[in-house]
């Protein structure tokens, strides 16, 4: 059987080298006789996979002794509820930046424990651009500030870290090691996994450590930050087989040469992509050009009576999930770490036949 080229905006695609080697060590794991899956989480053995996992994180990131790396469960979804239990009090305000459906759940999950003042919202243009950061009214004692620095779903982008003093808390989950940046302007980023960083079932969390002393004493145990810090992110039985994919894919990528020369490949891509999109008056993409993504895609066919056909023929091609979210319609390509550049190639071959047969 051959295999696909995956376009799903998560789970998403996964590097080939990586599901060789879990193919191999599934029925006996590093001579321990047992998959990695059986192994106690507690074991010699797989503290060192956590360990090299959060070495290879730090590395590749370039993550200062000032911040805590945690590994939990619960998805970024839960982050965007643990972020404000532990940063703000009832009475405290927080900035939210909405730039699509992510950013206004996770606003709508902050107002459930404290003041949420919308420093921005991009809906007015249907979230297809990030509003001037001069036009952002934050307030004067926030907390925090909240982004979403990739908007999976529309496909728009931040290209630049908002000023100020205030701690950024940002949810990287479809941006996440797609390029180095600089973690000292973050107060907080999390990112669910299974984007670029294995199966769902694992987040990192990047924490500032002088941010972990504000959470309140009344929430869960489970809920704070600081438990995972203090345990090793082992405060209870940790997702094991994720968070050993997590450790192969990190090894991938610095075997690879780092972000460095992932931000080239993924920047080539990207630019194919849309300059095929924008070469054409048969597709179209509707986010501002600044404001585009690196890793998701979305465009529209002049003759939305062909969506179906499209994406029949382009299954069949062996170009798999270019459906675009329920919410907008359209197709979305997401272009992650793991899908190679003749994955691109392909798809834009076959944009191009199929604009000349239909269009």
């Amino acid at each position: 059987m051959s295999r696909v080229y995956n376009f799903s905006a998560g789970p998403a695609a996964l590097p080939l080298e990586v599901l060789e080697t879990i193919r191999n060590d599934i029925p006996d794991w590093q001579g321990t006789g047992m998959s990695v899956m059986e192994v106690s989480h507690r074991s010699k053995d797989f503290v060192s996979v956590a360990e090299r996992a959060e070495a290879n994180f730090r590395d590749l990131l370039g993550i200062p002794d000032s911040y805590s790396v945690l590994f939990t469960q619960g998805g970024a979804t839960l982050q965007m509820s643990m972020a404000p239990m532990n940063l703000a009090g009832a009475d405290d305000t927080v900035d939210y930046v909405i730039t699509g459906s992510w950013g206004k759940k996770a606003a709508g999950e902050a107002r459930k424990f404290c003041n949420v003042n919308i420093a921005a919202d991009a809906a007015d243009e249907n979230f297809t651009y990030i509003p001037d950061e001069s036009s952002w009214q934050r307030g004067d004692d926030a907390a925090y500030l909240h982004i979403t620095p990739n908007e999976t779903i529309a496909g728009v982008e931040f290209h630049f870290v908002p000023a100020g003093d205030t701690p950024i808390v940002a949810d990287m989950s479809s941006t996440i090691l797609s390029r180095p940046i600089d973690v000292n302007r973050y107060g907080v980023i999390y990112a669910g996994a299974q984007k670029n960083i294995g199966p769902a079932g694992i987040t990192v969390v990047v924490v500032r450590n002088d941010l972990l002393d504000r959470a309140p004493l009344n929430i869960p145990h489970l809920m704070t930050w600081r438990s995972y810090a203090e345990s090793g992110s082992m405060t209870n039985t940790p997702p094991t087989f994720a968070w050993y994919v997590a450790d192969l894919v990190f090894q991938y990528l610095v075997d690879l040469g780092g972000l460095a020369a992932m931000a080239d490949v993924n920047s080539r891509k990207a630019r194919k992509l849309y300059e095929a999109i924008d070469g054409s008056g048969f597709y179209s993409n509707p986010v501002r050009e600044d404001c585009r993504s690196w890793m998701n895609v979305p465009f529209v066919l002049a003759d939305a009576s062909l969506d179906s056909r499209f994406l029949e023929e382009s299954a069949q091609a062996g170009l798999a999930n270019l459906k675009g979210h329920r919410s907008v319609g359209g197709m979305r390509a997401s272009i992650y770490n793991a899908v190679p550049e003749e994955a691109v190639d392909a798809l834009i071959e076959f944009m191009n036949e199929f604009e000349r047969v239909n269009g």
